[in-house]
């Protein structure tokens, strides 16, 4: 089945690079201090969503509401982040080669629709499945299943699981009865199942699925 869910923060995005960007940007609109910044960056470094917002207006007693700080706080990270051409070229080329491409990532639904969007991720894809769409976080079997049927498929046709997460992407890609491909950069677990491949970089892993074919 040519089939691939991708993870996007880590794996198609950089997100690590523009969260300090966005942050920096937010304060500086609202003439914040480094302290605010520096709780921003201990707090949101890892993820981020609405609630968040709510604990920096009651720590700092702002006057500005949760919801103005969390639409600021998307509207940054989708003006900072970034997809290298080259995966976005990897993508197109996987599309037409008649494969479905799917993307299932943790997270709120409206900031992670904004960086696909952005990115022009969101005009390469067949399906987006978040897991603030159904309260449900990967490595939960189904957040999968939602992205295979948004994607018109079901998981017992078969496919790929794509991300830099051990544990989310590729232990919940096992638990999903998908093959996986592991982008390096975190450290493996003890325990974890290994994946079916390894690479460096998500085109490595584009390259793999685009030779499937033949």
């Amino acid at each position: 089945m040519r089939f691939a869910l991708f993870n996007l923060d880590g794996t198609l995005v950089d997100r690590r690079s523009a969260f300090p960007d966005a942050i920096a940007q937010l304060s500086a609109d609202h003439g914040y201090g480094p302290e605010i910044e520096r709780w921003l960056i201990a707090q949101l470094s890892d993820r981020a969503d609405p609630s968040d917002f709510e604990r920096l207006r009651v720590t700092f007693q702002l006057n500005e509401s949760a919801d103005h700080l969390w639409r600021v706080y998307v509207d940054r990270m989708a003006a900072t982040i970034t997809c290298r051409p080259e995966v976005l070229e990897s993508l197109a080329e996987l599309r037409a080669a008649d494969w479905t491409i799917g993307i299932v990532s943790n997270g709120a639904s409206d900031i992670q629709r904004a960086k696909l969007a952005a990115t022009g991720i969101a005009d390469l894809v067949d399906g987006v499945a978040i897991s603030g769409d159904i309260d449900v976080r990967k490595p939960g079997r189904e957040l999968f299943a939602f992205a295979a049927a948004l994607c018109g498929l079901n998981l017992t046709d078969g496919g790929w699981m794509i991300g830099d997460n051990p544990a989310a992407d590729i232990g919940g890609g096992h638990m999903a009865g998908l093959r996986t491909i592991w982008v390096r950069g975190r450290p493996w677990p003890d325990l974890l199942p290994a994946p079916h491949r390894t690479v460096d970089d998500v085109t490595d892993a584009i390259t793999i699925l685009l030779n499937e074919r033949q």
